[in-house]
């Protein structure tokens, strides 16, 4: 708003030179309408950065507003070439179907158990093994936290049969035990990442508040669920979010380890009902055309709820990224 204010105030001295026929005066206005003083603040760079930003916008947006139209349309909106965005009526048959289907609501219900409890003990857990990396000295630390980093940057592809076959052993398959013991353990999807997180905000609190605690008789738990946990606040909603989500989308690995039970995550469970139903029609059919369109509807309603989860909690998330750039000793 600073900045169109400023350009709005540079065009009106431009025509303020103008009626005054001070030619000079209005050519540097003109160049510093344009350029702006360090050319960061000038019409020709925020229209660049605009028309970047506007781009980028619209390739990441153009999946979702293909997928929105395409899940509305009919049989014969599919079949006819013309129909390209617009449909010719909005089709709630399409949703109707995939609602049935894989009975939603349970299915949400399923989908957010299997994600918030593995989500909630990995926020815990990092959070713990964090401060305990960021505030203590001991043995083998600098060894320990190249290990855990090393987690993350093996691919997942690797541990796969391993983790599969010591999951067999202990009878943790077929179960969500399968996704909330690693996380109690801080080894969960992505663990490394939250752990980092924690450890790198832990290290900018200040010493002093914590000192000052324990000059007054706190010892280290109270500290820490004190002092350290209600500064840590801002990072306590990235991970759970971020944990959340990635649970939340996770297929392979869910399709692996709960396997034997009826326990899946919603996007699983749309892309069972999608193969199951197309696997029935020859290729080319009628009605495998039409389940394109299902297809797309079952997307919409498996990332809707994401949508409605950033929605009310973009704005505590963007405080989050901006408090954890506080300085600390």
């Amino acid at each position: 708003m600073m900045g169109q204010q400023k350009l709005r105030t540079r065009f009106k001295t431009i025509l303020k030179h103008y009626r005054a026929k001070d030619y000079h005066a209005m050519k540097t206005d003109i160049r510093r309408f344009f350029f702006g003083m360090r050319f960061t603040d000038g019409l020709i760079f925020k229209t660049s950065i605009y028309a970047l930003l506007i781009s980028l916008g619209y390739i990441y947006l153009y999946p979702m507003l293909y997928m929105i139209t395409n899940s509305f349309m009919t049989m014969s909106d599919i079949i006819d070439v013309s129909v390209r965005w617009i449909p010719s009526t909005l089709n709630w048959e399409n949703y109707r179907i995939v609602w049935q289907a894989i009975d939603y609501p349970r299915a949400f219900r399923e989908a957010i158990y299997l994600a918030g409890i593995p989500a909630l003990s990995a926020t815990v857990s990092s959070g713990l093994i964090g401060y305990g990396f960021a505030r203590y000295n001991f043995p083998l630390k600098k060894l320990l936290l190249v290990l855990m980093i090393m987690t993350f940057i093996v691919p997942p592809q690797i541990t796969m049969m391993p983790t599969f076959r010591m999951y067999a052993n202990y009878g943790l398959l077929g179960s969500m035990r399968a996704f909330v013991y690693p996380a109690i353990l801080g080894q969960g999807f992505n663990g490394a990442i939250f752990i980092l997180i924690f450890y790198s905000f832990f290290r900018m609190i200040p010493k002093s508040l914590e000192e000052s605690a324990q000059l007054d008789g706190a010892g280290p738990l109270k500290v820490f669920l004190k002092i350290a946990v209600p500064l840590a606040i801002p990072a306590i909603i990235i991970v759970f979010l971020f944990s959340f989500v990635w649970y939340y989308n996770e297929t392979y690995l869910s399709g692996l380890f709960l396997r034997g039970s009826n326990m899946m995550t919603l996007p699983l469970r749309v892309e069972q009902f999608i193969n199951n139903y197309t696997s029935l029609y020859p290729e080319g059919s009628p009605a495998r055309e039409l389940m394109q369109a299902a297809k797309l509807a079952g997307n919409i309603l498996t990332i809707l709820p994401l949508l409605i989860l950033y929605f009310f909690t973009q704005r505590y998330f963007v405080e989050s990224i901006d408090r954890t750039g506080i300085t600390g000793e």
